[in-house]
């Protein structure tokens, strides 16, 4: 997944005692949800192969695994049957993978990154993945706003259609924080509005958003423009909160919190709103968080999925 180069750009205990904690049993008489607790192991620092990454899923209760998708590919007809009835035997169902491709700088570095999208995307549907997501950068240094938007559409149309014409659908991520807008020389998109008009610019069926409570707060988007959306624009959702003591427009992009931690970012009613659409793909954290990052994998995934349960028992019953 392309997270590294995101972390260059913006470089800046206890946990649960049960191993496999019952969402279900902490959730309020009522309450429903389509989505799944997704495990996305990189954003928790996590690392390992795709089989070590459900044995810890399972083990933690959670319902969904972000695929490796550049590994996938390579599996044989027998190596990928055995990797998915481990997947069904476990109760676990894909979530989103990356995008490969690096649509956010030169020309050739494009072209280069959209090689083998082709086999990686056909890779993904031969294994049952449907979702991938990539992050639109809110800032260049070479291009203007304009400049920077029409590029980008450009590019993104021709990866959208090789994503359509395999059955897989395509989210993007806007990026929300001041401090990430005013760190090169020109601010770009950054909002929910405008990656709208990015995907109307784009014109590809089947092109979304990965939706981050932390960019969504940060980006002061409303919880209606949530409720506007459709089950379908959503292909995937981050859930984070914020460190409390900053100021939103200090906030830095690598400084997160697990969800609910603080009550800075109002979780409620961001997951009520994804409710309200009958949201149904993976739900993972992001926090991107120091301390979480130097746990053992074990230790990460339990106070990962301790926290998810914590913010999904904040939900209300479903308005009738």
């Amino acid at each position: 997944m392309p997270r590294a180069t995101r972390r260059e750009f913006i470089a800046v205990a206890a946990v649960g005692a049960a191993l496999r904690p019952t969402l279900a049993a902490s959730m309020p008489e009522g309450a429903k949800r389509s989505w799944t607790m997704d495990l996305a192991p990189g954003a928790i620092g996590i690392e390992g192969d795709q089989r070590h990454v459900i044995e810890l899923a399972a083990r933690h209760g959670f319902e969904s695994v972000a695929p490796a998708g550049d590994k996938l590919g390579a599996l044989s007809d027998g190596e990928l049957a055995d990797l998915l009835g481990l997947m069904k035997d476990k109760g676990l169902v894909w979530g989103a993978g990356g995008l490969p491709v690096d649509f956010r700088r030169d020309d050739e570095t494009f072209r280069k990154t959209s090689a083998g999208l082709t086999d990686y995307v056909k890779g993904l549907r031969r294994a049952g993945v449907t979702r991938v997501g990539t992050w639109i950068l809110p800032c260049s240094d070479t291009y203007t706003y304009r400049q920077y938007f029409d590029t980008i559409a450009k590019r993104l149309q021709p990866t959208a259609r090789i994503l359509r014409d395999e059955g897989v659908r395509l989210g993007l991520e806007y990026v929300g924080p001041r401090t990430s807008l005013v760190s090169c020389k020109y601010p770009f998109l950054h909002t929910l509005a405008e990656t709208a008009e990015l995907i109307e610019a784009i014109g590809v069926p089947g092109v979304g958003y990965v939706l981050d409570s932390w960019h969504w707060f940060l980006a002061e988007d409303t919880v209606e423009q949530i409720r506007a959306l459709r089950n379908e624009d959503v292909v995937a959702v981050d859930l984070n909160d914020a460190p409390a003591g900053i100021p939103r427009e200090e906030q830095m992009d690598l400084s997160r919190e697990l969800p609910a931690a603080t009550g800075i970012i109002p979780v409620r009613d961001f997951l009520s709103a994804l409710q309200a659409i009958g949201y149904d793909g993976p739900v993972r954290a992001e926090p991107f968080n120091k301390e979480l990052n130097e746990m053992d994998d074990d230790a990460a995934a339990a106070a990962t999925a301790a926290a998810l349960g914590k913010a999904f028992a904040l939900l209300s019953p479903p308005e009738p």
